[in-house]
């Protein structure tokens, strides 16, 4: 058995680092729902798309390590590693944002990784050789391929559900705000400890 997992929105919750950001600017009023999808729509409801690419290179950049893990995922990790179940982090994300100040996406990542302690070798004890950054989807897709993953978990069904996806994987939509309905092609969860009770109950 082989887990792989995404990592942005399915490991890292990122709703109060945009909300918080977006308040900090003056984009947003702070009677808006802290969730990251409600912070886009209300700037692109206003013709703000500019302003929330470069918000994005903030919370995914420079301020990366304020942004949270979501309730659960360091227990299901650290549950993993005493069963002995093999997990790896696969995700896709640009190197650099699409506007503002170059920030290194990837070494941004990296290093909330090593600050929340996924490497602790007393803990989740990841190896750097279990974490795959990608920068496209295709490349995102092959990795999932080539290591053999026996399942997947990703908050994007649209991801879960692309034609080049392998079969053969059980696929686990994590939908912690309800977003989505349920498709025949994947499980859904709505938290960690669902996922955990799917996966190795």
């Amino acid at each position: 058995m082989l887990i792989g997992v995404d990592f942005d929105n399915t490991i890292v919750c990122y709703d109060g680092l945009f909300h918080r950001l977006a308040v900090e600017s003056s984009l947003i009023p702070e009677e808006i729902p802290a969730t990251k999808g409600h912070v886009r729509d209300y700037l692109r409801q206003r013709g703000r798309e500019d302003a929330w690419t470069q918000l994005q290179g903030h919370v995914y950049g420079s301020r990366m390590n304020e942004a949270e893990a979501f309730p659960g995922v360091v227990d299901f990790f650290v549950r993993c590693r005493e069963l002995g179940v093999k997990v790896c982090i696969i995700s896709h994300k640009t190197r650099h944002p699409f506007q503002g100040p170059l920030y290194d996406l990837h070494q941004a990542a990296y290093e909330w990784l090593e600050t929340h302690d996924f490497y602790d070798s007393g803990g989740i004890g990841l190896t750097h050789e279990q974490v795959f950054f990608e920068l496209t989807k295709p490349e995102k897709l092959s990795r999932i391929a080539r290591l053999g993953c026996s399942h997947f978990v990703d908050d994007l069904p649209e991801f879960l559900s692309e034609p080049e996806f392998p079969k053969e994987i059980k696929r686990i939509l994590f939908d912690p705000n309800q977003n989505h309905t349920k498709d025949s092609q994947f499980l859904r969860a709505t938290s960690w400890d669902e996922i955990g009770k799917l996966i190795a109950p």
